[in-house]
Formats: structure tokens, C-alpha cells, sequence
């Protein structure tokens, strides 16, 4: 496995699979959970997809670590 990123088109997803990524979000400095994500990036990163934009409340980055729950 490699320590690099591996770009991934987030766009390539289906629209309903998107929109629930984009909603269903944890926040960190905002400690909240479901307040969204702009700016949406999707990558692979030793073997774990993750898709990380910013809070649409704070701006600060937001990072979801994919599972196979959400496949």
C-alpha cells in the first residue's frame, strides 16, 4: 500500500449516494454532526476511501472515512 493519495471522481457517484455523503458529516471544531460539506474531494489512502471538503457552518475541513457499511 502507498502513503499517497489516490484520486477518486467523487462526481462518478450516483446522485443519491453524493448527497448522502455531502449531508451525513461529523464536524470537529463545530462538534456537531450533519451541518454538510462543500468542496467535496474523494480519495483512497492506504487501502481507505475518504471523501474530505469543508463544513458548510464553519469552513474548516471535514473528513469521512468510508466503510463497507457504506457501500
Amino acid at each position: 500500500m502507498t502513503d499517497e493519495r489516490q484520486m477518486r471522481d467523487f462526481e462518478a457517484r450516483d446522485d443519491a449516494e453524493k448527497l448522502a455523503f455531502l449531508e451525513h458529516t461529523w464536524c470537529d471544531n463545530c462538534q456537531q454532526a450533519n451541518l454538510g460539506m462543500t468542496d467535496p474531494v474523494e480519495y483512497v489512502l492506504k487501502g481507505i476511501v475518504f471523501i474530505e471538503g469543508r463544513c458548510r457552518q464553519c469552513g474548516q475541513p471535514v473528513v469521512t472515512e468510508l466503510t463497507d457499511d457504506d457501500f
